[in-house]
């Protein structure tokens, strides 16, 4: 109970930070396990789902009353994102994430670098995909990316804002508003796990909402006051962040 306030804080960073390029995750996850040190991992991860659903359902609404959010890429991505998300949670114990971590160095970086060299990337709308094509490209990618949010997690917000600019020819603005609703789906997904195993500790989940919601409010209205060049720049800060953080635990993994 001590460490409540200081979860507090960083909840409300994370919110801040989900809410305009995702990976809020990077920064709740390490605190919650830093300060539970005698909770199960999955304690860990259920609380921390507890919380960030509350602010990334308070951004999704955000964005929805001020942009338009494609829903046709959206929302059948964020159906196929609930049942592999819940599919990858299950999946945990018997694949080992070490093998899961280099891979995701190895995209991040590609990420980042492609970020960069195409300044115009995200900045504005792009080639949309043939509208008969959209639906299976949207399930595709909500299975894909879900799995991988059930399983693993960092940086899950971060792919999604990527693939919808790449894929769906979104802005970076809109392609956020979609992932909010694909993150939605993916933590009420874990949250159906968690919850009935008794694996959230609702005194602390529901303390760090508040203060995630807070941080999502003022995340939300920063992307949509100053639009795709703003969530560019987070976008590649945090991904940028993401990189060290697995490019750090890769090495310690391979000399530990």
């Amino acid at each position: 109970m001590t460490d409540l306030p200081l979860l507090a804080l960083f909840a409300l960073l994370a919110g801040f930070i989900d809410a305009v390029a995702g990976g809020g995750g990077l920064i709740q996850v390490p605190a919650l396990f830093n300060a539970l040190p005698a909770e199960s991992a999955a304690t860990v991860f259920g609380t921390n789902k507890g919380a960030s659903i509350f602010g990334t359902g308070n951004a999704a609404w955000r964005f929805a009353r001020r942009i338009q959010i494609p829903w046709d890429i959206a929302l059948p991505a964020a159906a196929s994102a609930f049942v592999f998300s819940f599919i990858g949670a299950a999946t945990v114990a018997w694949l080992p994430k070490d093998v899961v971590r280099p891979l995701v160095l190895m995209l991040m970086i590609v990420v980042v670098v492609y970020t960069l060299l195409k300044p115009d990337f995200g900045q504005l709308q792009g080639k949309a995909l043939a509208p008969e094509r959209v639906r299976a490209w949207a399930l595709a990618v909500g299975a894909a990316l879900g799995f991988y949010d059930g399983f693993f997690g960092p940086g899950a917000g971060s792919f999604m804002i990527f693939a919808f600019v790449g894929i769906f020819g979104l802005d970076f603005l809109r392609a956020s508003s979609a992932a909010k609703i694909v993150n939605l789906s993916t933590n009420a997904a874990a949250l159906s796990y968690f919850v009935p195993a008794g694996h959230v500790l609702w005194l602390i989940a529901l303390t760090m909402a508040v203060f995630n919601i807070a941080g999502a409010f003022v995340g939300a209205r920063l992307a949509l006051r100053h639009g795709s060049g703003f969530v560019r720049w987070v976008f590649l800060a945090v991904s940028t962040v993401l990189i060290g953080k697995f490019g750090y635990d890769t090495l310690f993994s391979l000399f530990q």
